[in-house]
């Protein structure tokens, strides 16, 4: 035990001798010079920081172009002045961080820092990564090493686990080829990138404005690239097309109800082109920003990014891109966003995507409109995309340019709605104010986003295919639920089947969002009625809107059940999700409270055209939209459930509850079937 008490010390009781006092107090004197001496080096290095910064500044500001004398936009400079203005910034921060690290702790721990510095030669950029240890600093993401654990591919039923929504659509559950392969540029890639981020940019802008002999229109209104003009007009590009990929082009137009100020926002923030496009980005990741642009906007703005595009089906594999995108504003006001490829730098065998220069422009019109111009251009390999779905891929509408725009005018309509003030009495209902309404469709909005990241073929996602019996296959999943509020926790399995049906999208579409005709399918509901509580409209198109259903249980022992159902439809396809939810919680969210803390499992159905109208090669095949396909047209239809099969995160999975899920999925989809057979004989409701 440590004695307590007060005692009257001398400092002969610690042993100092009169000598060793003066020697104790020289050393803290010399000590106190050398903290002195390291201070007065922090800040001659911030001052000859600042002053190499203001000489930047003034370069930049008297910065003139080369070819016309005029003043310089950020994308005309060169890379150095680029790279200079970036790496001086960050480099003053680091100092600073250092500076708070020499102060919060012994200089012992600075003069270590240095320490090794000197003995391994490590640069500036160093200094934060390790002073983080000490002081808690974050790392900046632009500049540490990309570092994904990726899943197991074992055929074996595996739990997988949530994993973190920064950065990536829903949830990340590991890494594909492409994510786990790339790694930041080096310094001797990046004045390659700018040169290729131009020329693609000048591409662009031409495949959008220009027309025959480039693009041949047909007699019905699509329009088909002519290869053999395009690689005479453009000769350098990412070079010649490889063996064994086919082309695909498409453009589209569109007028979108949104400013052309937020729509380069939304294309050049990772998060939120993840979000408004989650139904086509399973996953994304910025992996380097080389230029944040000047004057407070994106103008000349230039990142590496890497993709995970898909179309919602297990059937359909995922294209992988790692690409530069650059935002540039050009002289008439319009402004451009372009992807080009990355492969080239570091060629992967693995890669069967390819992507020339594809993206769009966007020109001001009045009253907050814009006019939109989509192009994409894409190489691929596509043999490996399931049968029933290749005549929707081989027409360009499962990643071509059509789906992109449907989607941005889709997803402008939603905002727009959202932010309205002038809401419709038919909307409000149990919604109790304008702030409950929003708090709804941010709810949904997430809904919808974590049904469309789980439901596609991702290389992160551990599909394990169900021994075929004769009817549809069921690829099924696990996930571990933890510490997530968004999430019920504990083992959530996932199932997902598609399959074709001879019925027109739009009456497919109509059916499965009727709350009249869900018992018809819709085995938990158990028999009950079903009721529309809240209705609200986020769209011209009258399917589109989110929905607040009660079920009413036939049986008095049983609780009603609440459902949020979100419905919407556009030229390239249809979705219909829902999720059960707490009443309690629901109430809170209705009232304007925060909608992240309600717990979601979403389920649904994604409804796409087949494809099969129209003929052609080359991905020039014409298809009929999903609003207007006619009678003869067929759909392809994804059935997905997520389901709680055990409340414990660490309880091991039963095969009787993939049986169970299995057989629920299987006898829907044997519901559908046989309801829209009878809709479309003219019986059924």
């Amino acid at each position: 035990m440590f004695d307590m008490t007060t005692k009257s010390t001398s400092d002969n009781d610690f042993g100092i001798t009169g000598s060793r006092e003066d020697d104790f107090e020289t050393k803290s004197g010399t000590e106190a010079q050398h903290e002195r001496h390291d201070n007065q080096i922090l800040k001659s290095d911030n001052d000859k920081l600042r002053a190499e910064n203001n000489r930047y500044k003034e370069a930049l500001s008297n910065a003139t172009c080369p070819n016309c004398g005029g003043p310089a936009a950020i994308g005309e400079m060169s890379f150095d002045e680029q790279h200079l203005r970036i790496e001086n910034a960050r480099l003053r921060e680091e100092v600073i961080y250092t500076h708070t690290c020499r102060h919060t702790h012994t200089h012992v721990t600075l003069n270590w820092i240095n320490l090794i510095l000197v003995s391994h030669g490590l640069q500036i950029d160093r200094i934060s990564a390790i002073a983080a240890k000490y002081v808690g600093k974050p790392i900046g993401s632009s500049f540490s090493p990309l570092a994904i654990n990726a899943p197991s591919r074992s055929l074996d039923l595996e739990v997988g686990n949530f994993g973190n929504q920064a950065g990536f659509v829903g949830e990340m559950y590991g890494t594909g080829d492409i994510l786990r392969s790339v790694s930041i540029p080096s310094e001797s890639d990046k004045p390659m990138i700018i040169e290729l981020a131009v020329a693609a940019m000048e591409e662009l802008v031409r495949m959008a404005q220009v027309g025959d002999p480039l693009w041949v229109s047909t007699d019905n209104s699509n329009e088909i690239l002519n290869e053999e003009e395009y690689f005479r007009t453009f000769p350098r590009g990412i070079g010649p097309k490889p063996l064994g990929l086919r082309s695909e082009a498409s453009r589209e137009s569109a007028v979108v109800i949104m400013n052309h100020i937020n729509l380069v926002e939304i294309l050049m923030d990772v998060n939120q082109w993840s979000c408004v496009f989650s139904g086509i980005v399973s996953r994304a990741l910025t992996l380097e920003v080389l230029s944040t642009g000047v004057a407070g906007n994106y103008n000349g703005a230039l990142q590496v990014m890497t993709a995970e595009f898909q179309v919602p089906s297990p059937l359909v594999p995922t294209r992988e891109n790692y690409f530069v995108r650059y935002c540039k504003q050009h002289s008439d006001g319009s402004w451009a966003v372009v992807d080009v490829s990355l492969d080239s730098l570091r060629p992967n065998p693995i890669s069967r995507t390819r992507r020339r220069p594809s993206g769009c422009l966007i020109q001001e019109l009045p009253n907050g409109y814009s006019k939109v111009t989509w192009v994409e251009h894409m190489e691929v390999d596509d043999r490996s995309v399931h049968t029933m779905y290749k005549p929707l891929v081989h027409s360009g509408l499962a990643f071509g340019a059509r789906r992109w725009v449907s989607t941005l005018e889709r997803q402008c309509e939603r905002l727009a709605s959202s932010m309205a003030s002038n809401i419709p009495a038919s909307d409000l209902s149990v919604i109790t104010s304008p702030e409950g309404r929003k708090s709804m469709l941010k709810l949904a909005e997430r809904m919808v986003m974590s049904f469309c990241s789980g439901v596609g073929a991702s290389t992160a996602h551990a599909w394990t295919t169900m021994s075929s019996t004769g009817s549809d296959d069921v690829r099924v999943m696990t996930r571990k639920s933890m510490d997530d509020p968004g999430r019920p926790p504990g083992i959530v399995l996932s199932a997902a089947t598609s399959f074709w049906i001879p019925v027109a999208p739009k009456r497919v579409f109509d059916f499965l969002r009727d709350e009249n005709s869900r018992s018809e399918w819709d085995i938990l509901s158990n028999g009950g009625m079903v009721q529309e509580m809240a209705h609200i409209a986020n769209g011209r198109e009258p399917g589109n809107c989110v929905s607040l259903l009660r079920v009413n249980s036939g049986n008095s022992s049983q609780s009603n059940m609440l459902i949020l159902q979100e419905s919407c439809t556009d030229a390239s396809g249809s979705y219909v999700i829902y999720a059960p939810v707490d009443i309690v919680a629901m109430n809170v969210v209705l009232s304007g409270g925060d909608p992240d803390y309600v717990a979601l499992l979403p389920s649904g159905f994604a409804i796409l055209p087949d494809g099969s109208v129209g003929g052609g090669e080359n991905g020039n095949q014409e298809v009929v939209s999903s609003s207007t396909a006619s009678e003869s047209c067929g759909s392809l239809l994804t059935v997905a459930f997520q389901i709680l099969v055990d409340s414990v995160p660490t309880a091991k999975l039963s095969l009787g509850s993939v049986a169970t899920v299995n057989s629920l999925i299987k006898c829907t989809v044997e519901r559908i079937k046989a309801a829209v057979a009878c809709d479309r004989g003219g019986g059924g409701p």
